[in-house]
């Protein structure tokens, strides 16, 4: 049944409008987004239907390709951009909500920031941030990007990247793909070299946090710092 055969009170958009946006399920809110649905499925029964098919996750349904959504049936490219500009929109405020703090000094505070720049890639990235000497944000540089198990890291091009930036020390931080935040051998000795690349140039490393699915490991308060 499309959904201008529903009783009003039951449509999602007119439920927003009389109720307020918190009334209506995640479903019903892409719903309203693309608009309509196919012959046989209302758009919200569309949306559930993927969502069903990527465990009922919003995060999960973030990770999808153009090109994976579209296999949907019901979802063409303009409709997959906007279930993509949806997405991106949640992310980029919940980055906005974080660079408002006044500093970064916990691993918490560093996996907060950098989970909606790199926690669900297919693909290993390591980040940097450069902080002043209340451990304020001055800069964040994307330092290398790999495969789904490594990526290289060019310790001489985050010095230089530090030292442009003017900053008294640097976080590092990496993704794992396949969710398990363990640090590897290789891991380790990035982290010493560069912490001793660190000490010679005077800038503290604070930390090299790895983020895995829903959590993190932290050099710094598993001592290796």
């Amino acid at each position: 049944m499309k959904i201008k055969e529903w009783s009003i009170d039951e449509r999602p958009r007119e439920r927003v409008i009389s109720q307020g946006v918190e009334s209506v399920s995640s479903a019903e809110l892409l719903a309203i987004l693309i608009g309509s649905g196919t012959a046989n499925e209302s758009s919200v029964d569309l949306i559930r239907r993927i969502l069903s098919e990527n465990g009922n996750s919003l995060r999960a349904l973030s990770t999808l390709s153009r090109e994976e959504l579209v296999k949907y049936n019901g979802i063409g490219p303009a409709k997959a951009v906007t279930i993509q500009a949806a997405m991106e929109l949640g992310k980029r405020l919940m980055r906005e909500t974080h660079s408002g703090r006044e500093a970064v000094t916990t691993a918490k505070d560093m996996y907060d920031y950098f989970r909606t720049h790199i926690l669900d890639l297919p693909h290993e990235e390591c980040h940097m941030l450069m902080l002043d000497i209340k451990n304020r944000i001055i800069g964040h540089k994307l330092v290398s990007r790999g495969g789904i198990t490594e990526s290289s890291v060019d310790i001489r091009l985050v010095l230089r990247s530090a030292l442009i930036a003017g900053a008294t020390s640097i976080v590092l931080c990496h993704n794992h793909p396949s969710g398990v935040p363990t640090p590897s051998k290789a891991d380790d000795l990035l982290t010493r070299k560069l912490q001793e690349a660190c000490n010679i140039m005077q800038i503290r490393m604070l930390d090299h946090v790895i983020l895995g699915s829903d959590n993190y490991y932290s050099y710094y308060e598993s001592g290796k710092l």
